[in-house]
């Protein structure tokens, strides 16, 4: 079995969707999905809020209705870190984000470091929060822990910036142990499927309409 690629929260959560699909544009990468004006207006804004939090560079205009957030997040005390790249290997060591024995990937949009607290907040430009997923959270948690030993707690949340909603929760270092078990239970089923080779399709409501493998018995459109 070739070395199986770096995974992160998006491709467990692909994988859990459907491993059928995750194989065609993961693994096979013989399927693509276009970007689409949703993805292209979350660029922009996470580019946007980078830029302002780190340099000042001023908010464009279809955002200035998320300054006042963002500066409620400036005034925050702490070391702030923007588009945050973390890197983890098999041993849960941290390392760089190409490193060539980097296991796990993820970026925290805005880490804040103060002493043993850390703030990490995710921008979601989604227009509800209805469906709004703290995973997420707690893996960025658990890597901000093995970057920075000195973190005791993370207090993390979902800034649905359409919405006006902010999702939080927090995350004890004492308990990291018992956090890493569920995950490292979803990465062993996704390297089962590369041992194997077994991609089981999983059928779901969006197959019909919106799944781009079009080859498989469950999309409508094939």
């Amino acid at each position: 079995m070739t070395k199986i690629p770096a995974w992160s929260y998006s491709s467990i959560k692909l994988y859990d969707q459907c491993p059928k699909k995750f194989y065609h544009l993961r693994v096979a990468k013989d399927v693509t999905e276009p970007p689409t004006d949703a993805i292209l207006y979350g660029k922009e804004f996470h580019s946007a809020a980078e830029h302002y939090v780190r340099d000042d560079v001023p908010i464009p205009p279809q955002f200035s209705f998320v300054k006042s957030t963002l500066d409620s997040l400036k005034q925050l005390e702490g070391i702030k870190h923007c588009e945050f790249e973390m890197g983890l290997t098999e041993n849960l060591e941290p390392c760089g984000f190409k490193d060539p024995k980097v296991w796990w990937r993820g970026i925290a949009d805005l880490l804040i470091i103060n002493g043993d607290e850390a703030r990490c907040v995710d921008y979601k430009t989604g227009k509800s929060a209805k469906y709004a997923d703290t995973d997420q959270l707690e893996l960025m948690a658990l890597a901000i822990f093995k970057f920075f030993p000195e973190v005791k707690k993370v207090k993390g949340g979902l800034l649905f910036v359409i919405s006006k909603n902010f999702i939080k929760d927090s995350y004890d270092a004492e308990k990291q142990d018992k956090m890493w078990v569920k995950w490292i239970a979803e990465h062993n089923r996704m390297k089962f499927s590369y041992a194997n080779n077994v991609w089981n399709p999983r059928p779901s409501g969006l197959c019909k309409k919106y799944c781009p493998v079009i080859e498989c018995a469950h999309n409508g459109r094939n």
